[in-house]
């Protein structure tokens, strides 16, 4: 078969919608490493999310998930026969939540803006580097297996009548409204190890791929208002909140299963099972966790299931489909992440013309209804309904 697609290639790398599973925009693929003879890739795109709803309150929250651009380079070389490498550059993780508010006083439940989350916002950014390498035995058999380079940074802020006192008797004060914590940039290492079984007769190929976590050890800083320990009572109102310190935050472990195989001539099936575990993601400022008991964020693990079918035209052009499923979780969620599973479909148009392939996609996912929540016991704070993404995006690959 001239047509082949490489395990999810034909799935745009980064056109998962935001906060698909935590905070991923990219399931690490590893597609460029099994490519054949040299190669270099070159992706990019951009994502438009729209995720709103209504507080508790009954005030509009307004698009809370910006729209996002991003950029992948790939460069495989094949040594010999058996021995090959790669090094992958991408943006997997990423968040940019910001909760409008009250463009006015008294607030108006038709003006876009949350009174109980109004202000909140969290900003996630991060880029990988991933060196990799291959041998393939004569058996159809081959392992792989790399270190894994992280650099990130991020900022949350709070804010909102969902993080005042209620034990005070002024409403909407007191409490942790206007905390901020910055996480400066740093880089950290994990590795990636696997296996892969293939028969080329039939374009047929299994592959499992671990990626571990990276345990980022972030300077913080963290600042907010002052925190009357007593109340009303003797003690003043103390400056608890501020404060630097290192805080480790790790990004997620992971599990990926890649599979492909001809079922016709010219006819491609494939897909890929992607476990992530979400719930080793925490982000538990020393000063915030002090001051309340808990952490930032609580996330839930996840499995992502994607299955599509390639088809060659003609010797240029081919095509693809691919859907893509996550299964619902808890119905609260962190406000800093506030969709609950998803649905979701990728079409690609391949255009190849001797050693260039240009990959140009499109896709549409569904994001599952969710109520963000606070405090402790959780309490429901909003209701987003109806959330979707769109995104475009081109691979630009060739052979030499």
């Amino acid at each position: 078969m001239k047509f082949a697609i490489t395990g999810t290639a034909a799935l745009l790398l980064g056109t998962a919608p935001v906060l698909a599973g935590g905070i991923e925009r990219a399931p690490q693929s590893l597609a460029p490493l099994f490519e054949q003879g040299n190669y270099v890739e070159l992706s990019f795109g951009g994502v438009d999310p729209t995720v709103e709803g209504r507080d508790t309150a009954g005030f509009r929250t307004g698009d809370v998930a910006q729209g996002y651009g991003f950029g992948g380079l790939a460069y495989k070389h094949q040594f010999t026969p058996g021995i090959s490498g790669a090094i992958i550059i991408e943006q997997p993780f990423g968040a940019d939540i910001r909760y409008p508010t009250q463009p006015g006083f008294p607030p108006n439940p038709e003006d876009e803006g949350s009174v109980l989350l109004g202000g909140t916002a969290a900003r996630v950014d991060s880029t990988t580097f991933t060196a990799i390498g291959r041998y393939q035995f004569q058996n159809n058999f081959s392992v792989h297996g790399g270190l894994r380079g992280s650099r990130a940074d991020g900022e949350v802020t709070l804010n909102g009548c969902a993080y005042s006192n209620p034990l005070l008797p002024t409403p909407c004060s007191g409490g942790v409204q206007g905390y901020n914590v910055v996480l400066e940039s740093n880089t950290a290492t994990g590795f990636v190890a696997g296996a892969a079984y293939e028969l080329p007769a039939i374009a047929a190929r299994v592959a499992l791929t671990y990626n571990s976590k990276v345990d980022h050890d972030f300077r913080i800083r963290e600042t907010g208002p002052l925190v009357d320990p007593d109340g009303p009572g003797p003690i003043p109102a103390l400056p608890l909140l501020e404060g630097t310190s290192t805080l480790t935050v790790s990004t997620p472990k992971s599990w990926n299963l890649d599979f492909q195989s001809g079922v016709a001539p010219g006819t491609l099936v494939f897909g890929s099972v992607r476990w992530v575990e979400w719930s080793a993601f925490r982000v538990d400022p020393e000063r915030f966790v002090a001051v309340t008991g808990g952490g930032l964020v609580e996330l839930e693990d996840t499995t992502t299931y994607t299955l599509g079918v390639g088809r060659q035209f003609n010797e240029t052009w081919s095509g693809s489909a691919a859907f893509t499923f996550e299964k619902k979780g808890d119905d609260l969620v962190s406000p800093l992440a506030p969709t609950n599973g998803r649905r979701g479909i990728t079409l690609a148009a391949i255009y190849n013309q001797g050693p260039l392939r240009v990959t140009t996609g499109i896709n549409y996912t569904k994001l599952g209804d969710a109520s963000p929540e606070t405090g402790t016991p959780d309490t429901a704070r909003a209701r987003m309904e109806g959330s979707d993404a769109l995104g475009i995006g081109v691979r630009v690959g060739y052979r030499f």
